[in-house]
């Protein structure tokens, strides 16, 4: 159907009629805008952990328009990048504050990504009906995680290459296909030029197409089933309370009261992060490891290598997957199966096939090299994050009102995934390994047992209306 003209007043404002011969012409843009921002009710009850959503996209934005000035000047020649970067740091008007910008977003990107996702974590943001918005979430941080290592290996300095040595020959510890596999991801026999315009094309073509497209579904699949709160309460629940235009009596627009709520968020993140650009960059060698303003030697090994700190608690997932670990993931394997036919109450033919699945299991990791297990283990990690939906049984979604031990073991989970990071930057130690395997343990168990352990404990009662205190 033809979209219906608008009249508009002779005597309105000149800026009211460009308005409307806009609208006139676009009119889809306009009811974007109203179905996402200013008619699109969110519950009011948000709070500070609500703002690192917009930040997250506001990293993206700083990282798209960073790497379109670098690009200008980089050279993915392995002969040459190195040179290249340095060129832009110290030649090109204001390239130091451009690559600054563009590390320290890489960085921030994740703080900002993991606060998010942690709030998700919070008050349940993952349950019904958002599992595809948290499924989307999931993707994203997939996306960023490749968009991140590829990025990483463009400076071409020592740890990018000896990084991307250690990553990519991880690949080769996967049976029948693993060396194929890392052939065709080098592009070469080792990693050389051939590996660094592969990892150049995904990073600034491939990869941010993804995630943008990722983006945009994770964006629309959230305004269609409304964002959660902190009570975990639906305000557009069918029987939410409405006023008598069938708007949510506990829900406020978008725009005006979030965008001014988001650009305090912006403010704030906008000037720790000039400070970080301005006065500490390499943030102690978190953000730029030192390593890395040496040109890449292939002939000269680094004592240590480790990747950026946003990749460590999985690397140390990794490295704490030994041949003496194999046997305490044998041991978990036999308890599980000896639970599930002990305890379950299964029919006798799903039992069955548990015992088989367990020692088929448990006959892999017994032929199979604990480096290839380590593989599995650290791609597990982020893996198992996308069945968080289907893992939680708990009766309520907000952490406020499930009983308060659960706090306290939510406090656990993140002081062991601290400590998971903190061990990936370090040596390799015979006690950072007992405490990374351990961690490990902890880690999967957190998310593997939730079933059991979400339904545990008497949940207070949940309002049926959002609790909102003025501030």
């Amino acid at each position: 159907m033809a979209h219906q003209f608008k009249d508009i007043s002779p005597n309105a404002s000149a800026g009211a009629k460009v308005t409307n011969w806009f609208e006139n012409r676009f009119p889809t843009a306009f009811d974007a805008y109203r179905v996402h921002m200013s008619e699109y009710y969110a519950p009011k009850n948000f709070n500070f952990w609500y703002i690192f959503g917009s930040l997250a996209l506001l990293v993206l934005v700083i990282q798209i328009v960073t790497g379109i000035f670098l690009v200008m000047h980089y050279k993915p020649d392995a002969a040459k990048a190195f040179e290249s970067v340095e060129y832009i740091m110290r030649d090109v008007p204001w390239g130091w504050l451009i690559r600054y910008m563009h590390s320290t977003g890489a960085s921030a990107f994740f703080v900002v990504v993991y606060l998010h996702m942690f709030r998700g974590l919070l008050y349940g943001s993952y349950r019904k009906p958002r599992e595809l918005v948290w499924i989307f979430g999931c993707a994203i941080f997939l996306a960023l995680m490749a968009e991140a290592f590829m990025g990483y290996l463009l400076p071409w300095g020592q740890m990018s290459y000896w990084g991307a040595q250690v990553i990519v020959n991880l690949f080769a510890a996967i049976p029948f296909i693993g060396p194929d596999l890392a052939l065709l991801i080098r592009g070469d026999y080792v990693v050389g030029d051939a590996t660094l315009n592969r990892f150049f094309s995904f990073h600034v073509i491939a990869v941010p197409l993804v995630l943008l497209g990722l983006v945009v579904a994770h964006l629309l699949a959230l305004h269609d089933v409304g964002s959660n709160n902190p009570d975990g309460v639906e305000i557009k629940g069918p029987n939410a309370p409405r006023d008598e235009k069938g708007h949510p009596l506990d829900g406020i627009p978008f725009h005006p009261y979030y965008t001014v709520h988001d650009i305090f968020g912006v403010c704030v993140f906008l000037f720790i992060f000039s400070a970080v650009v301005f006065f500490a960059p390499e943030f102690g060698g978190y953000f730029l490891e030192y390593n890395n303003f040496i040109p890449a030697d292939p002939l000269k090994t680094p004592a240590h290598i480790a990747p950026v700190w946003y990749f460590t608690p999985f690397y140390s997932m990794l490295r704490a997957i030994t041949s003496e670990m194999m046997y305490a993931l044998i041991a978990c394997v036999v308890l599980a199966a000896g639970f599930g036919v002990v305890k379950g109450r299964l029919p006798s033919f799903v039992k069955v096939a548990v015992v088989a699945i367990a020692a088929a299991a448990i006959a892999l990791m017994l032929s199979i090299d604990a480096k290839f297990w380590g593989v599995v283990v650290m791609g597990g990690a982020v893996i198992i994050l996308f069945f968080l939906p289907w893992l939680d049984m708990s009766p309520v979604k907000s952490i406020r009102y499930r009983p308060s031990w659960h706090k306290y073991l939510y406090g656990i989970f993140v002081i062991n995934f601290v400590a998971l990071a903190y061990l990936g930057v370090q040596p390799p130690s015979p006690l950072g390994e007992r405490v990374s395997q351990v961690g490990t343990l902890f880690y999967f168990g957190f998310f593997l047992l939730m079933p059991w352990w979400s339904r545990l404990g008497e949940p207070k009662p949940v309002p049926d209306r959002v609790v909102f205190t003025a501030h």
